[in-house]
């Protein structure tokens, strides 16, 4: 029984490896197709964590990982900032366009209804 339990923590070992390396490639991609990017980890809960990125040009996007762990390993192995909150110089980098203006805002302000 200890075989198998072994074998089975190292298969969810290379797992969270490949994991990490894959959303470390996408968050790189991000930050070359956006002249650099900064990020947030946000614990989501049992979904495991979403990765907020926000590129230089303002451009932003995010990913969700399995894992709290498995997002902090995958932004460091990207190299990108992170900061601890989405709040005050990090949020103002973000630009959105007449789509998110108006998908946010809705039929407040006379926008198309979200349904």
């Amino acid at each position: 029984m200890a075989d198998t339990q072994q074998v089975d923590e190292r298969t969810e070992a290379k797992q969270a490896a490949r994991r990490v390396a894959r959303l470390a490639r996408q968050i790189g991609a991000f930050s070359t197709a956006h002249g650099g990017a900064e990020g947030q980890v946000a614990y989501l809960g049992q979904r495991g964590a979403r990765i907020v990125l926000v590129g230089e040009d303002g451009g932003w996007g995010d990913l969700v990982a399995p894992s709290y762990e498995i997002a902090e390993k995958a932004v460091e192995k990207a190299g990108i900032t992170v900061h601890e909150a989405f709040d005050g110089e990090f949020a103002a980098k973000v630009r959105t366009g007449p789509y998110e203006w108006t998908r946010m805002a809705g039929i407040q302000v006379g926008g198309p209804s979200n349904t």
